[in-house]
């Protein structure tokens, strides 16, 4: 099953039944139950057909005015999941009790940093294409995900940058620059460091390509590698390690969190 299928079966079709049921039984319309949720008609029926996943707050205030006791809140962290293309939703529930989050990026920039332009390019430009529901539906999810940056404790996180990367202009100059403003702006939180790695450089420890480690809060170690369609989430101590000692040498051969700065200021006065 292809990803777009599955944002339409499972856990969103499921929810959006058990909402029309709920509604049906109070007797309400859905003109009626967007008007008192703050939504439009066609959007509760697509909630309801499974077509678009809606945020907590919806579901929130959904159970309150149709009376469900809860039934609707229990699917709050499922529908959450399920934002999320099936091979990401495992690192997602990981994203959100890590205390570490350590990220080389060698393709595009990471989606903890994307601006919305940004993330809204990468998933129209992906094929196979995606219509415009799902588009929408993953630029919000990714975006919500920045939330990362404001918790508290904040999660000790770094980014290793491919040069390549930040030179590149997807979605056209405009955008570019806003993403690399961005960077910029994230990379003066206390918490987070971004590093570039230049392409000139005679060394380069992790050429089989990006890769997460992340910490839990229970001390866990993991990494994660995503290739197309798949990801694989890594426990093993042994696989663990080699890649931490990728990320320490890809760190101490890329630029220092100062000059990177200093580069990506450089970069944008040329985009």
């Amino acid at each position: 099953m292809s990803d777009e299928q599955a944002m339409g079966t499972g856990v969103p079709q499921l929810f959006g039944r058990q909402l029309k049921r709920l509604r049906t039984w109070s007797g309400m319309g859905r003109a009626e139950l967007g008007a008192r949720t703050g939504y439009s008609e066609s959007t509760i029926a697509s909630y309801e057909q499974g077509r678009r996943i809606p945020p907590r707050n919806f579901i929130v205030q959904s159970d309150e005015v149709l009376d469900a006791h809860g039934v609707l809140l229990e699917m709050v962290d499922e529908m959450e999941r399920a934002q999320y293309p099936p091979f990401f939703q495992d690192a997602a529930n990981l994203e959100k009790e890590a205390v570490e989050w350590h990220v080389y990026d060698a393709r595009v920039v990471n989606g903890l940093l994307q601006t919305e332009e940004y993330a809204r390019a990468v998933f129209t430009m992906g094929r196979p294409l995606l219509d415009e529901e799902t588009v929408e539906q993953r630029v919000t999810a990714r975006l919500a995900r920045q939330v990362f940056f404001s918790r508290k404790p904040s999660p000790i996180t770094s980014f290793v940058i491919e040069e390549s990367v930040l030179r590149g202009r997807l979605g056209g100059r405009a955008i570019a620059r806003g993403q690399l403003e961005q960077i910029l702006l994230i990379s003066q939180l206390r918490n987070v460091a971004i590093q570039v790695m230049p392409t000139d450089r005679e060394e380069h420890a992790a050429l089989t390509g990006p890769f997460t480690l992340i910490e839990t809060t229970q001390g866990r170690r993991i990494a994660y590698v995503e290739a197309y369609k798949y990801s694989r989430l890594y426990t093993d101590r042994t696989t663990v390690r080699e890649l931490e000692e990728k990320y320490s040498l890809l760190r101490a051969q890329a630029l220092t969190p100062r000059e990177s700065l200093a580069f990506v200021e450089k970069l944008l006065g040329e985009t």
